[in-house]
């Protein structure tokens, strides 16, 4: 069978904007909201900013592009995209396919320990709502409590039921008809919440402090290597090459469409969505004289909390807040999922409701059990499966258009090996990652994290 009359089967977007949002989705996650700020933070505000923008510009014009061709070019997932790579070069499938399947179960393992974290979220949204965060007020031990309650062994099996349920639903629409629409809804709903989460912490006592150190510039610092090896790091997870997303994302992509244009988009607004979260978050923790060290589930659900519930207008605030999240971990983790669907329908000819069923399952049933080990299976997760998949798309050079794209991908995917420490820390290290100046809440945190661990 021909690959256009195998993509003529497929699903897929049915605009370029519904493709750029969807991609948009997909890059903004917890990476944006409880890393990037942390990182403009510690490394000196607009000494971090210019190295990564350096970086966004050429993973931009590289590796997303390079992804979106390679999944075009193929009209498929990693599988079938990797094997026609190494058939073009070798001409054999196999060896191709068998790496493919690497990053899908790299990505079904990270979309099942992000399906915990956005248990997480659920409840936290639920309970900014019904009063349950504000409740606690700015009593340290009783904010650390709530977060141990949920982030231990089948602490909060409701709330991951539900974030199931919602990939589960979405998912089942298919590509148009779900993926596309629920970005569409999602993606702007969330950057106009952040705009006017910014405007309202921009009015208070305070926040001028936390604009002023983003804007700061010390030449010195730029001297610094770790600063570009850690801009490098966050520009290369938060643009989400070398996964698989990009890829399976580009394989549902006209080929009418400009895939170079469609990759700068989703660069600038990837980073638009994360200095938006830097502009709520470093001035609010600035107006509640709190220092921004330490990144981290620990920043969003223990620290973000006790600034929040201090502010005038705190509930209505986490409220947005944790809404804003809850949007930003669904785009990303239906991207997460995408590929193993994809895989199963393609590989065993399965419908696309009985295929997304199947990966749910397996999600939910194992998420369930790994509650209490969210940390550990996140680092082994990025550290080990990710990067030998990283690692094995050395294989994926040919001599035709698919080498070109799979070697950029592979290029960047490569290029430092910062980049699996960087996704590491960003993807889940718990409460571990959080400091907090005062000893009581130092305490508190401690004992959080060894709750967790």
């Amino acid at each position: 069978m021909s690959n256009d009359a195998n993509v003529s089967k497929r699903d897929g977007f049915r605009s370029r904007g519904g493709f750029i949002i969807a991609c948009i989705g997909s890059a903004v996650g917890m990476g944006n909201i409880w890393r990037f700020p942390t990182l403009v933070s510690k490394w000196g505000g607009m000494t971090f900013l210019l190295p990564y923008f350096l970086f966004v510009i050429l993973i931009g014009s590289t590796g997303v592009i390079g992804e979106f061709a390679l999944g075009r070019a193929a009209g498929a997932g990693p599988v079938d995209a990797f094997g026609m790579c190494t058939e073009t070069r070798w001409g054999k499938r196999r060896p191709g396919e068998l790496v493919g399947y690497i990053p899908v179960l790299g990505s079904l393992a990270l979309a099942i320990g992000y399906t915990c974290v956005m248990g997480w979220i659920f409840k936290y949204t639920f309970l900014a709502f019904d009063g349950g965060l504000s409740a606690t007020g700015q009593d340290m031990d009783g904010i650390v409590a709530t977060f141990n309650a949920t982030a231990s062994a089948w602490g909060a099996n409701v709330w991951v039921v539900v974030a199931v349920a919602v990939s589960f639903v979405i998912m089942s629409f298919g590509i148009a008809g779900g993926i596309e629409k629920a970005n569409k809804i999602m993606m702007p709903i969330l950057f106009l919440l952040f705009v006017g989460l910014g405007i309202y912490v921009a009015t208070l006592p305070g926040a001028s402090d936390g604009y002023r150190y983003i804007f700061t510039i010390k030449p010195a610092g730029l001297l610094d290597p770790y600063v570009w090896i850690y801009a490098f790091g966050q520009a290369f997870f938060s643009l989400s090459v070398a996964g698989n997303g990009s890829v399976i994302y580009g394989s549902y992509l006209s080929k009418s469409e400009c895939i170079p244009s469609s990759a700068r988009n989703v660069a600038l607004f990837d980073t638009i969505a994360a200095l938006l979260a830097a502009f709520v978050i470093i001035p609010a923790m600035a107006a509640g004289g709190a220092q921004l060290d330490a990144g981290g589930p620990g920043l969003m659900f223990i620290y973000l909390v006790h600034v929040m519930n201090g502010m005038a207008g705190g509930r209505i605030v986490a409220m947005v807040f944790f809404v804003c999240v809850a949007f930003a971990g669904v785009t990303s983790i239906i991207n997460l999922y995408e590929a193993p669907v994809a895989s199963l329908q393609e590989r065993f000819g399965l419908k696309r409701v009985p295929a997304t069923a199947v990966i749910h399952v397996i999600g939910l049933a194992v998420a369930l059990c790994i509650q209490a080990i969210v940390s550990q299976w996140m680092d082994v997760v990025s550290i080990y499966i990710c990067r030998w998949a990283r690692c094995s798309r050395r294989s994926c050079s040919s001599g035709s258009a698919a080498r070109s794209s799979c070697s950029r991908a592979s290029t960047s995917a490569h290029a430092s090996p910062s980049a699996a420490g960087t996704i590491r820390c960003a993807s889940m290290s718990t409460a571990r990652a959080c400091s907090w100046r005062s000893s009581p809440a130092r305490r508190s945190a401690a004992s959080a994290e060894a709750n967790i661990e």
